[in-house]
């Protein structure tokens, strides 16, 4: 199904598995003309080569993300190296990402990973190979990390749980008499997934008018976000309020209502993008979570450069999460 052109004019393209790599700047300097012939050329050392593995830029919350590495990037001097699958779910193309950086023998990863556990096994070997790792946007799994006898990884993101919440209990304060509620979720793998779809969960269900009637995955993506929206709405047909755990979801559950006529269901969604703001300007939209994902991106890509130069990072950085609705879009 492809009724989302405005989002698909936007990807850098769809199904590439390297976006907009960069040679990164140049590194070496020739001597002076005025110089002696027998001086030898004077090299700068290499700029740092980090490889930045995203899920895919299908999605332009990815996009955001690239932007802000490449501004550190740019800031810091170092040469990064974009890799991305085809599709959120593409995990063992992800996998095979991390392998050829490590065949490339870059001196960084910062991966935002589709899956919190697959990927750790290739992770350690990128690590036992000197690799510095930092984990951005999903959380690897503690325990599949200390099974695989890896030291705990630095972690940028945002508290997706409390985002959740915050979008879910905005929804639910409009509920006053009884309403049939339900989630649509991300991958089930993914820990930021599982956060979004409990912090939604707890809010909805605090409000004592509320039954939550069906909470369903469409892994992150538009298309599947309409067929099970469909479904849903079937099985269901008295749902009044929908939380989707990323845009793209809610941009498809959004294009399912409004060809059923089902428009007064109130849709929240999670990612602040450009489309999804523009669906809240329109009234099709309730609200959706500015989790700031270029920011996760620089840092991500700082903190690298900080376990490079043998400094110290914390073990988790935090980056705060912003509920968007059409009142502060004004």
């Amino acid at each position: 199904m492809h009724f989302f052109r405005l989002i698909s004019t936007t990807l850098c393209g769809l199904g590439l598995v390297a976006c907009g790599q960069s040679s990164g700047p140049s590194v070496n300097s020739t001597a002076a003309s005025n110089q002696a012939a027998s001086t030898p050329a004077i090299s700068a050392p290499p700029a740092r080569r980090i490889g930045l593995v995203m899920k895919t830029l299908t999605n332009p919350f990815f996009i955001e993300m690239e932007k802000g590495a490449r501004k550190a990037e740019k800031d810091l001097g170092v040469a990064l190296v974009v890799k991305t699958a085809a599709q959120e779910t593409s995990i063992e193309q992800q996998i095979q990402l991390v392998n050829d950086l490590v065949a490339d023998k870059v001196d960084a990863i910062v991966i935002a990973p589709g899956d919190s556990q697959r990927l750790v096994p290739t992770l350690k070997k990128a690590a036992d190979a000197g690799i510095k790792i930092i984990n951005i946007d999903n959380r690897l799994d503690p325990e599949a990390l200390k099974q695989a006898g890896m030291s705990a990884v630095p972690f940028v993101s945002v508290d997706n749980d409390a985002g959740a919440y915050k979008a879910g209990k905005f929804m639910a304060e409009s509920a006053t008499r009884p309403t049939q509620a339900a989630i649509l979720e991300g991958i089930r793998s993914a820990d930021n997934a599982r956060q979004r779809m409990e912090g939604a969960k707890r809010a909805l269900l605090e409000n004592k008018s509320i039954q939550l009637v069906a909470s369903e995955t469409a892994n992150w993506k538009i298309d599947e976000a309409y067929a099970v929206s469909r479904t849903l709405f079937k099985q269901h047909p008295d749902i009044q309020l929908l939380f989707a755990a990323n845009d793209m979801m809610a941009l498809g559950a959004v294009k399912y209502l409004q060809e059923a006529g089902k428009t007064q269901v109130k849709v929240v969604g999670y990612d602040a993008l450009a489309e999804a703001l523009a669906e809240i300007k329109s009234g099709h939209l309730l609200a959706t979570v500015d989790q700031q994902a270029a920011e996760q991106g620089y840092q991500g890509v700082v903190l690298a450069v900080r376990l490079l130069q043998g400094k110290e990072v914390p073990a988790v950085t935090m980056i705060d999460t912003r509920l968007v609705t059409a009142a502060t879009l004004h």
